[in-house]
């Protein structure tokens, strides 16, 4: 069970080592773009191009889905970034059902772990494989993997890297499962963290922190959703920066020009802008930013519209 490009790897390892899916449950097809064209789920292209059954409940507490579930009559789920199992779900399987979940649990437990590792400034992630329970990311731990972050790594590259880190994950817990070698390993929820969805509003930049800690917060939004900010009345988003230990000079926000390269003031040092995309525009490099401006007006990044 899943839905995001996150899934398929795991999906696919499973097939190149002839393990049988007796169905792919992901979610319903969805109507995007000004076309309103029919948008399948990653792991909905991949299930067509394998042949796989495929089910797309609109909700997992229909009767008739989780019959159908159950005349499958399946060993084993396995769940990788897919929506929360209700209990008549997840005890189907003889051998039980496991989620694959992108960080050390009890660390991160959320819908978005990848993206809170960043922002908080994390060396080091990595994924877990548990056995569901009904209390959302509380199960006994089946196995963990860690994962260094690299310094350059935002939460697109990041994704990227469990992605694969999990497939292999996903496919010892399996095979540790069907050998009977599990040792299972409770989680402390004195060390748990929160990993909450993340919405728009919780995405502007705000330049009274310091360059640091405004740095992680835009790679950890990079490149989506993206973390952004006003220009003149405009959004602005941020997708990639460098920390330096230049000072600041003048009020936060304030962009800066130096050596051909773009900064901005924060509390505390100048954070060169890399890359960006000015509404309505394209993302462009911070030298094409440059190249369009008036390098006499004084400019200033701002945390709300004005």
């Amino acid at each position: 069970m899943g839905t995001p490009s996150f899934a398929v790897p795991s999906l696919k390892i499973l097939l190149e080592n002839n393990y049988e899916i007796s169905t792919v449950v992901t979610a319903s097809d969805k109507k995007k773009g000004r076309g309103r064209n029919i948008s399948y789920s990653e792991v909905k292209k991949f299930a067509l191009k394998t042949n796989l059954k495929i089910l797309q409940p609109e909700t997992l507490k229909d009767k008739n889905f989780q019959d159908e579930i159950s005349s499958l009559s399946p060993e084993l789920i396995i769940v990788v970034a897919f929506r929360i199992l209700p209990k008549e779900i997840f005890t189907i399987p003889n051998f039980g059902s496991f989620n694959l979940h992108a960080s050390l649990l009890p660390k991160y437990r959320g819908a978005a772990p990848i993206n809170w590792a960043l922002i908080n400034g994390e060396k080091e992630t990595g994924v877990t494989s548990f056995f569901l329970q009904e209390k959302v990311d509380t199960g006994n731990i089946i196995l963990q993997k860690k994962f260094e972050i690299d310094d350059n790594d935002d939460a697109g590259s990041l994704h990227d890297k469990l992605s694969q880190l999990g497939a292999e994950t996903v496919l010892e817990t399996v095979k540790l499962i069907e050998n009977g070698k599990v040792e299972l390993k409770a989680q402390n929820d004195r060390h748990a963290s929160p990993a909450p969805k993340i919405f728009k509003e919780d995405c502007i930049i705000n330049w009274d922190e310091d360059a640091f800690r405004i740095h992680n917060f835009i790679r950890g939004l990079s490149p989506y959703p993206a973390a952004f900010t006003y220009l003149e009345n405009k959004s602005v988003k941020i997708y990639k920066t460098q920390f330096t230990h230049l000072p600041s000079h003048g009020t936060a926000g304030k962009i800066m020009f130096k050596d051909k390269k773009l900064f901005a003031n924060t509390k505390k040092n100048l954070l060169e802008i890399i890359e960006l995309q000015l509404e309505g525009k394209k993302r462009i490099s911070s030298i094409d930013f440059l190249n369009g401006l008036d390098k006499n007006k004084v400019l200033s990044f701002k945390s709300s519209l004005s």
